[in-house]
């Protein structure tokens, strides 16, 4: 699924599917295309990379841990780095999706070991994750990572099972917005 099929650029199929799965015009593609190109002049984005232009964004944090689930997410494929489609793709869903679509990637990303559910330890790992992210300069939660995971997840077992099933996150994430904003920001419901 590499996106580079030629030297010359941006392969018709890719912008073709490109077109059709996401909501991008041509231009708007071409664009993203060319900017990705002058970061990743490969075409593959680097879990480093990826950590670097995530500092931009969070200088006085940690965020390795948090770029390793997000980084796992996005590397649909599975194959160690981030292609141009799989990056224009989750851009999409992360920015221009609906609050569904926005949840069912953040799910992906809970879901750690990748088996269909979130448990409690995946919930506690990406919380922490979430905390170290935020850095020194961030308002200081009153509890642990370990307590808000614990008191998230078991809002969201609705069948108290020790498991949260994509159902049953998407539910408890669109009913409570307070939840919605803190395990998966930039969602509008």
């Amino acid at each position: 699924m590499g996106c580079i099929k030629s030297k010359q650029g941006l392969s018709q199929e890719d912008l073709d599917f490109l077109k059709s799965h996401t909501r991008y015009d041509e231009n708007t593609i071409k664009e993203w295309y060319k900017g990705f190109k002058q970061d990743c002049p490969n075409g593959r984005l680097t879990p480093p990379k990826f950590v670097d232009m995530y500092k931009l964004f969070f200088p006085s944090g940690n965020a390795e841990q948090f770029c390793d689930h997000v980084f796992r997410t996005f590397d649909t494929d599975k194959n160690g780095f981030i292609d141009f489609r799989e990056f224009l793709l989750a851009i999409d869903v992360t920015s221009a999706g609906t609050p569904e679509e926005k949840l069912k990637w953040a799910f992906r990303m809970y879901d750690v070991d990748g088996n269909g559910v979130i448990d409690q330890d995946e919930m506690t790992k990406i919380v922490q994750a979430i905390y170290d992210m935020l850095g020194a300069g961030a308002v200081k939660p009153t509890d642990t990572a370990e307590e808000r995971a614990k008191n998230i997840f078991n809002r969201m077992d609705e069948n108290k099972d020790g498991h949260l099933t994509e159902e049953e996150f998407l539910k408890g994430c669109l009913q409570d917005d307070e939840l919605s904003k803190m395990l998966a920001p930039n969602v509008t419901t």
